[in-house]
């Protein structure tokens, strides 16, 4: 048995199928931050903070001569996310029905999808990460109140990453009011916005619930580093009469390593 004590659970083999195959096909579209950065682990729930490979001095417990220090780490964070499963919406999934009602665990799905996207694009002080927009030294060039200008706010800014020697391909993380733009935008002559915007990144497009406009990154790789102990997974908590209570958790840490391989731009 381990943390998320799933065994104590009054669910069935088929119900825990049903749960997981729903949270993993929900946060698959919605964890925008893990499909452009580096992604390391999961290496467990005992795993407790990220090397820094840093020291800062501190004072030496006694001798003179002696000189002290300190190693830095960054402790992972965790996130809850609650919800509850009707028990007779299990017990008919069961029987064999195939339209199980289970709202609060997508609802779930959301809430903790956003807090992850926040944290790693703008930031989470309390738990001493900097988000990829807040880190970059680029200014943050406006969109518009237009998909048209899009193509050149985006080729803006990956010029600007190019000049500082960045190299591609490049991603592009985009809000949930950017993204409609740009899929509901045809340029003159019929040709796809998202088209265009991919053939300039030449790297892949994502919607970024919980991301306030849009960044440029590349994806060269090690500029952006993820760190997951427990990756997401449902945990059980109690249960009712009525109702089983579980959650959503996870842990992570995340780190920018290099601030200049990302381009912010505004709404």
């Amino acid at each position: 048995m381990n943390h998320l004590l799933r065994q104590l659970a009054p669910i069935s083999d088929a119900g825990w199928k049903l749960l997981d195959d729903e949270a993993r096909e929900r946060l698959q579209g919605s964890l925008a931050a893990r499909r452009l950065v580096d992604f390391d682990g999961p290496k467990g729930w005992e795993q407790s903070a990220t090397n820094l490979g840093r020291t800062e001095t501190i004072d030496s417990p006694a001798a003179d001569g002696v000189s002290a220090a300190q190693r830095r780490v960054l402790p992972l964070v965790e996130l809850r996310a609650e919800f509850s499963v009707s028990l007779a919406e299990l017990r008919d999934n069961d029987r064999g029905a195939v339209d199980a009602d289970l709202e609060r665990l997508d609802e779930a799905v959301q809430r903790i999808a956003i807090a992850e996207n926040v944290a790693v694009f703008h930031g989470w002080d309390e738990a001493g990460i900097t988000g990829i927009a807040d880190a970059s030294p680029v200014k943050a060039r406006p969109l518009g109140d237009s998909a048209e200008g899009y193509p050149r706010a985006v080729a803006h800014a990956v010029e600007a990453l190019r000049e500082v020697g960045i190299e591609g391909p490049y991603g592009l993380a985009l809000g949930p009011d950017e993204y409609t733009r740009v899929i509901e935008t045809a340029e003159h002559g019929g040709y796809p916005l998202f088209d265009h915007l991919a053939k300039i990144l030449a790297g892949p497009i994502v919607w970024a619930p919980g991301l306030k406009g849009a960044v440029v990154l590349s994806l060269r790789g090690g500029d952006f580093l993820f760190e997951s102990g427990q990756d997401l997974a449902i945990g059980y908590s109690h249960h009712d009469a009525e109702a089983v209570h579980l959650y959503l958790e996870e842990s992570f840490s995340f780190v920018v390593a290099t601030p200049e391989a990302a381009a912010p731009l505004s709404p």
